[in-house]
């Protein structure tokens, strides 16, 4: 299986330097990835950076934890896009959902989907947080409110990615959003897995190793 295309080449550390994203970026285009994933404040360099290839740039929004007000979450994601980004993957506020707050969730997810447009919306859903009906409900209300993908995880949380939650996301969003699975993805069989199991997109910041993989 050629997985290149699936890739989201990630660098979200707290100590990426620009140095390190100039990096990033230059593995992204040789080895022809879907995107590069980066911080909201590596917009600019990772554009400029890409700028004419083919490797589209998805930026982080209320990253990690997903506890930034809505109004700041929507501006962080305009203001992302105004400087190139292609995609935004957006925290949903765990503490809400889980409190059954799914109004204010679904404006929230609105809120940043206006924003930015025609561009592409992932929710991430931090699945290590969640129960199996609370991820079924993010799934809907996600998709109500006009995401093009749900994300499994930050790979901050307590655990990343499940084969079992990347099922049960497929499940609930059927064939109409498209699932991404990220954390904890660090070769080439487990990424083979995962797509088998429905993801459409896999975020990793191993992915020169997958791919190097015989």
């Amino acid at each position: 299986m050629q997985l290149h295309p699936y890739i989201d080449h990630t660098l979200l550390k707290p100590d990426a330097s620009p140095g390190a994203i100039e990096k990033l970026c230059q593995e992204a285009i040789q080895q022809g990835f879907y995107a590069v994933c980066v911080s909201s404040c590596y917009t600019r360099l990772a554009s400029r950076l890409l700028k004419g290839t083919d490797v589209k740039l998805a930026v982080t929004v209320g990253f990690p934890l997903g506890t930034s007000s809505s109004e700041a979450k929507a501006q962080e994601a305009a203001i992302a896009i105004d400087q190139g980004a292609d995609e935004i993957d957006m925290v949903l506020n765990i503490g809400y959902l889980k409190a059954g707050l799914t109004d204010e969730v679904e404006q929230e997810i609105r809120a940043v989907k206006a924003g930015i447009g025609g561009k592409t919306l992932k929710v991430i859903l931090e699945t290590c947080y969640l129960n199996d009906s609370e991820i079924k409900k993010a799934c809907e209300i996600s998709e109500k409110a006009g995401a093009g993908f749900v994300k499994t995880s930050t790979g901050f949380g307590t655990a990343g990615a499940s084969i079992e939650h990347v099922k049960l996301m497929k499940q609930s969003v059927g064939k109409k959003i498209k699932v991404k699975a990220s954390g904890g993805i660090r070769d080439k069989e487990t990424a083979i897995k995962y797509i088998q199991a429905g993801a459409d997109r896999i975020g990793t910041s191993s992915g020169i190793q997958i791919v190097s993989e015989a």
